[in-house]
C-alpha cells in the first residue's frame, strides 16, 4: 500500500472512529448529550481534528442519518426476498422497518424525529428517497388498480407509515403494551392497510 492509500485509509478511518464514537455516546448518554468535545475525549483527540472531518455537529448528524438510511434500504431489500407474493412481501417490509427501528433505535429517533429533532436535510439523501420508493414500488405492486396515480400510492404509502411510525413511537417512547401484543398490533394494522390499499 502506498502512502497516498495509506493516508487515505487512515483519514477515513479516523472519520470512522468519530461517527462511532458519537453514537456509543448518543447510546449511554442520550442524543442531548452529544458535543463535538465528547467525541474528541472519548477517541483522544483534540477537538480541532474533528473540525476537519465535520464543519460542526450537525454535520455528524446528517453523516449518521444517512448511515442510517442505508442499513435500512438493507433490511428492507432482505425481506423482499423471504417470499414470492408481493402482498407477504410487503407485510415483511414493513416488519423490517420496525426491526430497524429498534435494533437501530438512536439512528431512527435521529432519522425521524423521535423524542429530538430530525435532520432537516434528510429529504436531500438518495438514501431516504430509495427507502421509500422501494416501499412505492411494492405497495403499486400490491394495488389491485391498474395504473394507479402517483398521488393514490403516496396516499396509501402514508397511511402505512403513519401507523407503524405512530406504534414505534409509542414504543419508543412509553414501551407501548409488551411485545407480543405490539407484535400482534404490528400484524394486525399491517394485514388490515394491505386489505385497505386494494379498496
Amino acid at each position: 500500500m502506498g502512502s497516498k492509500e495509506r493516508i487515505a485509509r487512515l483519514k477515513e478511518d479516523t472519520r470512522t472512529n468519530i461517527l462511532d464514537a458519537a453514537l456509543e455516546i448518543v447510546k449511554e448518554e442520550g442524543w442531548q448529550a452529544l458535543s463535538m468535545r465528547k467525541i474528541a475525549d472519548k477517541i483522544e483527540y483534540t477537538a480541532p481534528i474533528i473540525y476537519e472531518y465535520f464543519e460542526n455537529k450537525e454535520g455528524i448528524l446528517l453523516e449518521l442519518t444517512r448511515q442510517g438510511y442505508v442499513i435500512l434500504n438493507q433490511e428492507v431489500k432482505k425481506a423482499i426476498d423471504l417470499d414470492k407474493d408481493p402482498a407477504k412481501q410487503l407485510e415483511d417490509m414493513w416488519i423490517a422497518y420496525w426491526n430497524f427501528a429498534f435494533e437501530h433505535r438512536e439512528l431512527y429517533q435521529l432519522m425521524y424525529g423521535v423524542e429530538m429533532n430530525c435532520c432537516s436535510q434528510k429529504k436531500a439523501f438518495p438514501e431516504a428517497v430509495h427507502a421509500n420508493n422501494l416501499f412505492y414500488d411494492k405497495i403499486r405492486e400490491v394495488m389491485s388498480v391498474e395504473n394507479p396515480h402517483e398521488d393514490f400510492v403516496c396516499r396509501k404509502f402514508y397511511t402505512f407509515w403513519s401507523v407503524i411510525h405512530g406504534l414505534i413511537s409509542i414504543n419508543l417512547v412509553n414501551k407501548g403494551r409488551g411485545q407480543d401484543m405490539n407484535e400482534q398490533i404490528l400484524h394486525d394494522a399491517i394485514k388490515g392497510i394491505i386489505k385497505y390499499i386494494n379498496d
